[in-house]
């Protein structure tokens, strides 16, 4: 999943982002009950809240805070959700969901099989557009519906536009769901999937009120009126760029166990300001720190670090010149320090990328890192002037200016800087960096309007598949131009089959590849640093990125 780090905003905002104990009426004479608020600051305003079509993280935070799946993650592993039980068939590929009595949208209405139905329906809808439907591909016929070719104003042409939407029609009945009956959903894979029961706790696979969405499709998500989750809070208001404050939702199947009254995530996009905030107890906990603290807050005993799944990496561009160049994008890779750009700028002890997917990830037996291995050196200069002067531009001549994008934030800005000053020294390449705002950038890097790009990447299940998959053709979040077919064919592969060995082998495969033609530049795997209040309890912080408050509470000091 796309990892956005925070950026610049007026100081100012402070003050208006002030939330605070406040006290519930009590009978008279009873002393005044205190709610309880939990501050967290999510770091940028959202994109979008629906979660068909959000990519990021910080609208997973939100997404998971207002709704939930059939399953939900508890230390990255599903558990149990609006699906009390299930069965599997003996050969992997039908899954069979109950429903748990009585549960309940946030308004009251009942949730029944027919809500997913319609939601993953939706998702795979090609006239919706949604970048991560390919997670529902695993559900026979899904790719068959999502890559309906919508030709360029095929709606305009009555005919066309029949012949289409019966073929769309068509395509969503022949999908592997079926609603046994209300409380029972019945779904067929193509393939065994060992992480399906992942999959299904995943925002893109949440259930949505299709009487609201229906009623208006390009803003039901942008209101507390119209957001109606099935999660442990509800929406209360939403002041746009500031702060998004919810209370706990009485309808909510587990609500006995949601502690906290109130949980305000505030939408503020610097990295200092930020931490002004948590140092004066404005907040009770960060997504992120900057840089430039680091060294301090981890002296001071203050700092906390962990695992986070994920590559931090530039996008290549490689449908321009002269990035359309194998060699040059090599070139870029091995001009990197990589070990001096972690210890000097970024320092908060992440590891060099020396391929793309990160340690941590099972193989049949063992890492798939570690049995897959480096793919290239750290800072292979040697190699890096040769190859740039086989794509004719020797020391660095004749090779034209290029330009790096990156979502603004602090700490974006000194690695873009940093790898600017490689760059130049290193190759003679001249670099000027831009920087767009969070909505902005995302639809830059859709639209292929830039030449170099930040980018970071989270794994959404424990499997090499969720990077692997990534760069596929015409892949929702591949957003570089790049196409391999034998790349397209293993991974394709890999997920019609329930053989371990054949997986793995296909994804070793596949990942050579990607770091063989290049169309992306690892930079350093992730770790998660931040900052909590002690008494912050029970935060579910994932390996895979998302920070949940079902559980949380605030422990008296």
């Amino acid at each position: 999943m796309k990892k956005v780090w925070t950026v610049l905003v007026a100081v100012t905002l402070i003050a208006s982002l002030l939330v605070g104990c406040t006290s519930k009426p009590s009978a008279p004479g009873a002393p005044e009950k205190k709610e309880m608020v939990v501050r967290f600051n999510d770091g940028t305003e959202p994109e979008t809240l629906d979660p068909a079509k959000s990519t990021g993280i910080p609208e997973a935070n939100i997404e998971m805070a207002l709704n939930e799946g059939l399953t939900r993650l508890v230390e990255s592993k599903p558990t149990p959700a609006l699906a009390g039980s299930w069965t599997v068939s003996s050969d992997g590929l039908t899954y069979t969901f109950k429903l748990r009595d009585g549960i309940k949208w946030a308004n009251g209405d009942p949730i029944t099989a027919a809500d997913f139905e319609y939601s993953w329906k939706r998702a795979l809808d090609p006239r919706l557009a949604s970048e991560y439907a390919y997670q529902l591909y695993y559900i026979k016929g899904g790719e068959k519906l999502n890559t309906i070719e919508l030709p360029k104003d095929w709606d305009k042409d009555p005919a066309k536009k029949k012949e289409i939407e019966d073929k769309i029609e068509q395509g969503k009945k022949d999908l592997g769901i079926k609603v046994v009956d209300p409380k029972t959903l019945e779904v067929t894979l193509e393939a065994p999937t060992a992480y399906w029961l992942s999959m299904v706790a995943f925002p893109t696979l949440y259930p949505v009120y299709k009487k609201n969405v229906e009623a208006d499709p390009d803003k039901w998500f942008t209101k507390p009126e119209t957001y109606n989750g099935a999660g442990p809070f509800k929406m209360e208001s939403w002041t746009h760029n500031e702060k998004i404050v919810m209370v706990r939702n009485p309808n909510y199947w587990d609500a006995k166990n949601v502690k906290i009254d109130k949980l305000v995530f505030t939408l503020v996009d610097s990295l200092n300001t930020e931490m002004t905030m948590f140092e004066t107890d404005q907040i009770d906990m960060t997504s992120s720190v900057p840089t430039t603290d680091i060294d301090r807050l981890r002296a001071e005993g203050k700092l906390k670090i962990g695992p986070l799944l994920g590559t931090y990496y530039y996008r290549f561009n490689v449908t321009k010149p002269p990035l359309d160049n194998v060699k040059v994008r090599q070139a870029l890779t091995l001009a990197i320090d990589r070990a001096s750009l972690i210890k000097n700028v970024v320092k908060g002890g992440q590891a060099p990328a020396l391929a793309f997917v990160p340690g941590g990830v099972p193989d049949v037996s063992g890492d798939f890192r570690q049995n897959g291995g480096d793919f290239y050196k750290d800072n292979d200069l040697d190699k890096a002037k040769k190859l740039l002067a086989e794509a004719g531009y020797p020391d660095g001549k004749g090779f034209p200016e290029l330009t790096i994008l990156y979502n603004t934030s602090e700490g974006h800005k000194k690695i873009a800087e940093a790898i600017q000053e490689m760059w130049k020294k290193n190759l003679g390449i001249n670099v000027k960096l831009t920087n767009q705002e969070w909505k902005v950038y995302l639809k830059s890097q859709a639209k292929l309007d830039y030449q170099v790009s930040r980018a970071g990447w989270i794994g959404d299940y424990l499997d090499p598949m969720t990077f692997v998959d990534m760069f596929v053709k015409d892949g929702g979040n591949n957003q570089t131009g790049w196409a391999n077919a034998t790349y397209d064919k293993l991974v394709s592969d890999a997920k019609k089959t329930g053989d371990q060995n054949v997986r793995m082998k296909n994804m070793h495969e596949a990942e050579k590849i990607l770091m063989d033609e290049q169309p992306v530049l690892p930079i350093y795997f992730y770790v998660h640093n931040y900052l909590k209040k002690d008494n912050l309890k029970g935060v579910q912080s994932s390996a895979l990125g998302f920070d949940d408050f079902k559980a949380a509470y605030l422990e008296s000091k």
